[in-house]
C-alpha cells in the first residue's frame, strides 16, 4: 500500500525554521522565496511540509485531549514535563505540552500561508494541480485554526507572511472571526477538492471538508447548517463511505486504509513513524508487539466499566489480562492497557496511520443535529448504526421507550461517543461541548483493584475557566506588552 511520505525535505525543513515562537515568520523562508515555490513540484512539497506538522503533533496530542479527562490517567513512572499538571487539572500558562502544541499548529498554519501566498508562481502545474494544492492548504489551515479556537477560545488570526516585528503585534482575535476564516476556508476546499478516491491516501479531499464543516457548525450550534452539510456530504461524497463491520480492523495496518476512514495520517515503520503504539504497552513490553513499552497512562475505570458485555469495541480498545513476556507457562495477571494503537512494530516508530476523520463521526454527528431538529426517531436511527456495529446486532438499540426525554438522549449520544473515540481526542472537547466537565471531572476512577473489586477514586477540583487552556506564557513574553492577553483564571 503506497503512503504519502510527509517528509522533512530541504523545502519543508527551511519553512519549519526550527523556531518556537508563535507566528515568528521564519526570517530564513522570506530569503528563499526566490528558491522555492517556482514550480508545482515545489508547491506540492511544501503542501507535504503542511501535513508534517499535524503528523509530528497527533501521536502527543493525547497528553492535553484525554489524560484530563476521565478516559486516562497517568501511570507512577511517568517523566513527561507537564502531564502530572494535565492529569490533576492544575495547568498553568508556563506548561510545556500547551506551549508545544500552540507552536506546532502555528507552525501549520504559517506553512499553509506559505503555500497559498505563493500558490500563483508556478507556471507548470498539471491540469487540476493547483486546485488541489490550494484545497489541502485551506482544509488544513482550518483543521488547524478549529483546534486552536476550541481550546484556547480568541486566538490571533493570521493569513499571511508576517515580519518578526508583525508578529509581534498580532493580537487575539474573536472566537466569531476564528469560526469564520474556518468555514471560508472548508468552504472554498470542499469546492475544489477531489473525491477521496481521485486523491493519494493521506491528502485531504472533498468527504473530508464537508465532514469538518458539519462538525464546525455542530460546535457552534448551526443545526440548520449542519444539517445542510450533513445532506451535502451524502449526495455528494457519502456513497463510497460506511462503518467497517469489525471494529479491531480500524486499528491493524492491513487494513488501515478502509470505507470508514475520511482522512488520516500517514506513517511507515522505522523510517516515519509513530510512538503512540509504545507509549501506552507495559514496560516490559507485549509478546508480539513490541519488547518494551513507555506505560505512560493508562485506561481510568470511569471509561473501562461503560463498556458493557458484547461490546465489541472493548477489546480492541482496552487489553485487560496480560502475560508479561519471557514468563511462560504463568497464567495471565490483571493489568489493563491502552491497546487501540498496539500493532506490531519496530519501538517508537509504528506505521498504523492514525484516523482524523471516521464516517462514525458523521453518523454521532448526524443523530445529534436530528434531534435538536426535532426528528427524534431519525437520531435514534443514526445512533443506532453505531450501537449495531458495536454489538453485531439490533439487540441493544436504543428506542424511544427507553430514551424518553432530551436528557436521556444526550446522555447516551456523549456515551456512545466516549466509548467510540476512547483516546482518538475526542473526550476532552465532548466533556466541554456538553457541558459535563464539571461534573463529570469532579471525582475520576482510575486505578481498579480486581481482587477487591474496588476502584480507586481520585477527587478532583475542576473550575468553568479550566475549559479554555491558558495562553503559552513565553508566547505572551514575547508578543510585544499588551498585545496577548491571558485567558481568564491564569
Amino acid at each position: 500500500m503506497k503512503k504519502i511520505f510527509y517528509t522533512l525535505c530541504s523545502l519543508a525543513f527551511l519553512l519549519s525554521g526550527c523556531h518556537d515562537s508563535l507566528l515568528n515568520p521564519v526570517p530564513e523562508s522570506v530569503l528563499t522565496e526566490k528558491n522555492y515555490y517556482n514550480t508545482a513540484n515545489d508547491i506540492d512539497l511544501a503542501v507535504l511540509g503542511i501535513y508534517n506538522r499535524l503528523q509530528t503533533r497527533k501521536p502527543t496530542d493525547y497528553q492535553i485531549l484525554e489524560v484530563p479527562t476521565d478516559n486516562l490517567y497517568l501511570s507512577a513512572n511517568t517523566l513527561i514535563e507537564g502531564t502530572p499538571e494535565m492529569d490533576m487539572l492544575s495547568v498553568n500558562a508556563t506548561n510545556p505540552l500547551i506551549a508545544a502544541f500552540w507552536e506546532t499548529t502555528y507552525n501549520g498554519i504559517f506553512r499553509t500561508n506559505a503555500v497559498l501566498t505563493n500558490l500563483d508562481k508556478p507556471t507548470d502545474y498539471a491540469s487540476g494541480e493547483k486546485e488541489q494544492f490550494e484545497g489541502e492548504a485551506k482544509f488544513m489551515r482550518a483543521l488547524f485554526y478549529f483546534d486552536l479556537v476550541r481550546l484556547f477560545g480568541d486566538v490571533p488570526k493570521v493569513t499571511g507572511i508576517l515580519s518578526v516585528e508583525e508578529a509581534a503585534s498580532i493580537g487575539r482575535s474573536a472566537e466569531d472571526e476564528i469560526f469564520a476564516l474556518i468555514i471560508e476556508d472548508l468552504e472554498r476546499a470542499i469546492e475544489i477538492l477531489p473525491l477521496k478516491n481521485a486523491i493519494e491516501n493521506g491528502r485531504a479531499n472533498k468527504a473530508a471538508a464537508i465532514a469538518l464543516l458539519i462538525k464546525v457548525h455542530v460546535y457552534q450550534q448551526n443545526w440548520d447548517l449542519a444539517k445542510a452539510q450533513l445532506d451535502r456530504f451524502f449526495k455528494e461524497a457519502g456513497s463510497s463511505f460506511s462503518l467497517v463491520s469489525d471494529f479491531s480492523s480500524l486499528w491493524k495496518i492491513a487494513s488501515e486504509n478502509n470505507t470508514e476512514v475520511l482522512f488520516s495520517l500517514n506513517y511507515i515503520d522505522g523510517s516515519n513513524g509513530h510512538n503512540l503504539s509504545t507509549a501506552f504497552l507495559p514496560n516490559s513490553g507485549v509478546i508480539g508487539i513490541a519488547s518494551r513499552g513507555n506505560e505512560i497512562a493508562l485506561p481510568s475505570w470511569s471509561l473501562h466499566k461503560n463498556y458493557v458485555e458484547g461490546d465489541r469495541r472493548k477489546s480492541p480498545t482496552i487489553t485487560e489480562w496480560w502475560i508479561p513476556p519471557n514468563t511462560p507457562n504463568v497464567p495471565p495477571i490483571w493489568y489493563p492497557y491502552v491497546n487501540k494503537y498496539a500493532v506490531p512494530h519496530t519501538q517508537g516508530q509504528s506505521g498504523l496511520d492514525l484516523p482524523i476523520l471516521r464516517y462514525a463521526d458523521i453518523l454521532l454527528l448526524q443523530a445529534e443535529v436530528l434531534y435538536h431538529l426535532g426528528q427524534q426517531q431519525e437520531a435514534l436511527n443514526a445512533l443506532n448504526k453505531i450501537r449495531e456495529r458495536a454489538f453485531g446486532n439490533s439487540d441493544h438499540n436504543y428506542t424511544t421507550a427507553s430514551i424518553t426525554n432530551e436528557q436521556d438522549f444526550f446522555h447516551v449520544l456523549f456515551l456512545e461517543r466516549q466509548l467510540e473515540f476512547a483516546y482518538e481526542n475526542e473526550r476532552w472537547f465532548d466533556l466541554v461541548r456538553s457541558g459535563k466537565f464539571e461534573e463529570v471531572m469532579k471525582q475520576e476512577e482510575r486505578l481498579f483493584n480486581h481482587a477487591n473489586q474496588t476502584p480507586v477514586k481520585v477527587t478532583l477540583k475542576p473550575q468553568a475557566y479550566m475549559k479554555r487552556f491558558p495562553i503559552p506564557q513565553r508566547q505572551i513574553d514575547q508578543s510585544a506588552a499588551g498585545i496577548l492577553v491571558q485567558n481568564e483564571g491564569y
